[in-house]
């Protein structure tokens, strides 16, 4: 038989720094864990030295010699004799670094083979649901990657003191840059915390996408929820050079990029699809084909995609091509992973979509915007104004998503009625407050702007002319 991957003379340079040298000690008791090691003796050695530092307490052969003894595991160490060995093999105390390293890489790879092992017995088991055993199988991939980004949770004192923090400073260190930043910012800076979406009063209010949150846009049908959400997806890839995926299971990616092309050339989509250009226009498209393609936007247009699917799918483009911004279009087209529980009825299977989603916006730590459908009640409601009650199918979707947004185009319903505009209702915002905000839509072009009153009254007056 084969031995799994491990290095003894690593782990052994390891434990005998820790015995050693007190930087090290902090450094490897932080780093490492007792399953990283491969022999069962340098487990039992290296869970005391950590408990040691978790007390604040020195450690040293002799101290480690007595602790072992206290809870009857000296002999099956090796006694003192090896701890004096373990001393005398340590290494050199700067590279401590690399020592656990080494370490830790043995350790993935007895994780990948055990990993593999699993896999490969539940596939000689034969699932009925295929999709559902790639997708654990992927996952458990996936965890391994990230294993370097596991937390076991973290007090507040560690990150106020910068021990632990994403910014590795200290609290109010951060806060003084901050308000620095903030007294020396741009006067057209919005002053936001998360991605920008450039529609700005959209912007001001829910502070811009924050990483892991889920986002819902919903409406009815041809209120334009594709368009917003393409529209998003554009600024943010295009103006803020960050990688997007789409996820588009009712649309081809040829139309997606048609609607793209429409929208940054700002060229009607009826000229374009008979080719009846102007020179102008024809010029526009040529610059806007140079320049979105130095971006990274990847599509995935896979129609009826089980949501297991899609998770291994959105995995692999965050693996592939650190997608910062992930769009679904829409949510009703999914289908559940085909559990029994999940097929009894849809309600069910809606509710495992939106949370098996809020899990992968956390797992991959990218904010997720999913278009849904709404239920025909807002048709029979006067003023025909979206509420929470409407989004279709299950309750969950609101609850498990961190900001539920409506769009709602009154000219749909009277070409009168403020013809050009568009109301993004924010009805739940978890992190923030809620409201509407004012949209231009260029329905010729699929394009969501920003609301300008100057725009609107031209709009009104031209209407108010033609009426007369």
């Amino acid at each position: 038989m084969k031995v799994p991957p491990n290095s003894k003379e690593s782990e052994m340079m390891v434990l005998g720094s820790m015995l050693t040298n007190i930087n090290s000690l902090n450094i490897a008791a932080d780093v490492l864990d007792d399953a990283d090691f491969y022999y069962s003796e340098h487990k039992t050695v290296f869970a005391t030295l950590k408990n040691a530092y978790r007390n604040d307490k020195p450690a040293d052969v002799h101290l480690m010699a007595e602790e072992l003894k206290r809870i009857g595991k000296l002999e099956s160490v090796g006694g003192i004799g090896y701890l004096t060995t373990l001393a005398q093999y340590a290494g050199t105390s700067a590279y401590i670094e690399e020592y656990t390293e080494l370490v830790k890489s043995k350790a993935i790879l007895r994780r990948m083979i055990l990993a593999a092992q699993e896999v490969e017995k539940e596939a000689l088991e034969d699932p009925q649901d295929v999709s559902t055993a790639l997708d654990s199988a992927q996952k458990k991939f996936y965890e391994i990657s990230q294993q370097t980004n596991a937390k076991d949770g973290v007090t507040i004192a560690d990150l106020l003191s910068g021990k632990k923090a994403a910014s590795e400073m200290p609290f109010l260190e951060a806060l003084q840059q901050k308000q620095e930043l903030y007294r020396n910012r741009d006067p057209d800076d919005l002053g936001i915390s998360g991605i920008s979406t450039h529609f700005i009063d959209f912007d001001k209010m829910v502070g811009g996408f924050n990483p892991s949150n889920l986002m819902i846009i919903a409406g009815r049908p041809a209120m334009g929820k594709t368009a917003f959400a393409i529209n998003v997806a554009e600024n943010i890839c295009f103006k803020n050079g960050m990688p997007v995926g789409i996820f588009s299971l009712e649309m081809t990616a040829e139309q997606l990029l048609h609607r793209i092309i429409c929208s940054q050339a700002e060229v009607e989509s009826d000229k374009i699809k008979k080719g009846s250009l102007s020179g102008e226009e024809y010029q526009r498209i040529v610059s806007v084909v140079n320049h979105i393609q130095n971006y990274t936007m990847v599509i995935d247009d896979q129609p009826g995609l089980k949501i297991t699917d899609l998770r291994a799918r959105a995995r692999r483009m965050k693996e592939v091509y650190g997608i910062e911004f992930l769009v679904i279009d829409y949510l009703q087209l999914i289908s559940g992973s085909g559990s029994i529980r999940s097929m009894e009825n849809r309600q069910n299977e809606i509710s495992e979509i939106s949370r098996m989603l809020k899990n992968l916006a956390r797992e991959l730590n990218i904010p997720v915007l999913c278009a849904s459908q709404l239920s025909r009640k807002v048709e029979e409601r006067q003023g025909h104004r979206p509420m929470m009650s409407d989004l279709r199918e299950s309750g969950s979707i609101e609850q498990d998503s961190d900001l539920v947004m409506f769009l709602l185009r009154r000219e749909y319903y009277d070409p009168y009625d403020k013809p050009g505009m568009a109301e993004l209702i924010i009805a739940k915002n978890r992190h923030g407050s809620v409201g509407d905000v004012h949209l231009t839509f260029r329905k010729e072009l699929g394009q969501f702007a920003n609301y300008t009153p100057i725009q609107s009254q031209k709009t009104d007056d031209a209407f108010a002319s033609f009426g007369a």
